[in-house]
């Protein structure tokens, strides 16, 4: 007879399969989940900017913002220190080349011309009294040279006599050689007269020319301290208008010290700064215009300054016609920078997305208009309204131009 054996409850092989498989379900599902939340934002259209892909002219400009400023800036230093003693001219007030602005005085330079007087006046003294000794020694040596002179040509006169006698055997032959040897002593004693009276005549000569450049030295010398103590009038270096004057009456000021400056006011010079991104565009000679009352100005870019501070430059751009009427240093305009040529191109509206771009990528709305997906592009240039668009994005596309500072990581934007 059969027994009938009971199943075994529990789980069998093919029971973990169907468990595993189950498992790894619920997991890819949970991960597509996760990760369709974190990469998707959802936001409301309303609250954003988008601009659309347009084809037209791109105007190669930058809208710059500049202030007017004199043509030229003249800064005063002090030629010499000291105390303000009067201020004869306030800031602001219209001065002519040369006039005085303020007077000093220092009492240590008065001392130095005392002292330079003095000194000159010895040098003076100086060169009187050699040219005294050296008068007196040439006379001297003159007056020995003639004496000498005179007694060689009666000596020898009076030893040719002997001779001729000496040889008629009508005189002894000492008489004969005493004449000769006075007549040779004299000639010795000639010559060293002749040579000492010309090296004194030398001597004389350099010396009184080395005491005259002395002279003329030091007269140079107290020549400029007297410049310098007209100094202590601090005139004004050019016509125009006293900018600023940081003196006043009984301040000490140092040699050197920048107290003034002069704003020259033939003609005027705007000042801009410059974003850094357009430091290797930006040229002399660019050109430039700007509207005020309806009239349109023209200027030159005239010098671009190398340095960068807080990521912009500075230039300085010059009238090339007429100027506006009561022009005044200290006025604001906007300018337009022409960079280059105008061109054909895709355009799309400035927006605050390139701060978290970089201008590299960009949401562009599908047609539905229902969500935005990131998308490469590439950016060539940029004006005050337009960036021209290189790559990746095509006429009649809608992107998405505000600012991506609450988006994320996300890939996608879905539009409420």
């Amino acid at each position: 007879m059969d027994i009938q054996l009971e199943k075994k409850k529990g789980l069998r092989p093919k029971h973990y399969a169907y468990i595993g498989i189950g498992v790894i379900v619920l997991f890819i599902g949970y991960q597509l989940l996760v990760g369709t939340s974190a990469s998707t934002f959802r936001t409301e259209k309303d609250k954003l900017s988008i601009g659309e892909v347009t084809q037209g002219k791109f105007d190669d400009y930058i809208t710059i913002n500049g202030s007017v400023a004199p043509i030229a800036t003249i800064y005063m230093d002090a030629y010499e220190g000291g105390r303000v003693n009067e201020k004869l001219i306030e800031e602001g007030a219209i001065v002519k080349n040369g006039e005085i602005i303020l007077k000093l005085e220092n009492s240590k330079l008065y001392e130095q011309i005392l002292a330079s007087e003095s000194n000159l006046a010895l040098k003076q003294n100086d060169l009187r009294s050699t040219k005294l000794t050296f008068d007196s020694r040439q006379v001297e040596g003159k007056r020995s040279l003639a004496t000498a002179e005179y007694d060689l040509q009666r000596l020898r006169r009076n030893y040719d006599q002997n001779q001729a006698l000496y040889d008629d055997e009508l005189i002894s032959k000492e008489t004969y050689l005493l004449s000769k040897e006075s007549y040779e002593l004299s000639k010795k004693q000639y010559d060293i007269i002749k040579l000492q009276t010309e090296q004194d005549d030398a001597l004389r000569i350099t010396s009184l020319a080395g005491l005259d450049t002395d002279l003329s030295r030091m007269q140079k010398t107290l020549s400029m301290v007297y410049e310098r103590l007209d100094h202590l009038n601090v005139r004004a270096p050019a016509d125009g208008q006293l900018g600023f004057l940081d003196a006043e009456i009984g301040q000490n000021i140092g040699q050197g010290e920048r107290i003034g400056q002069i704003n020259v006011l033939t003609d005027f010079k705007i000042e801009a700064e410059i974003d850094e991104h357009y430091i290797d565009r930006v040229k002399r000679d660019l050109n430039a215009t700007f509207e005020r009352n309806g009239a349109e100005y023209e200027l030159r870019l005239r010098k671009v300054y190398p340095e960068v501070r807080s990521g912009r430059f500075k230039v300085d751009l010059v009238f090339t016609g007429s100027k506006p009427e009561n022009i005044r240093a200290g006025q604001s305009y906007n300018l337009k920078l022409q960079l280059g040529e105008s061109s054909d191109a895709l355009l799309l509206p400035k927006g605050s997305f390139f701060q978290s771009t970089g201008g590299q990528w960009i949401f562009v709305v599908n047609p539905s208009g229902g969500e935005a997906l990131r998308r490469d592009i590439r950016i060539g240039k940029q004006n005050s309204r337009y960036y021209e668009i290189l790559d990746g994005l095509e006429q009649g596309e809608e992107v998405i131009t505000s600012s991506y500072s609450s988006f994320g990581e996300a890939e996608k934007i879905v539009l409420k």
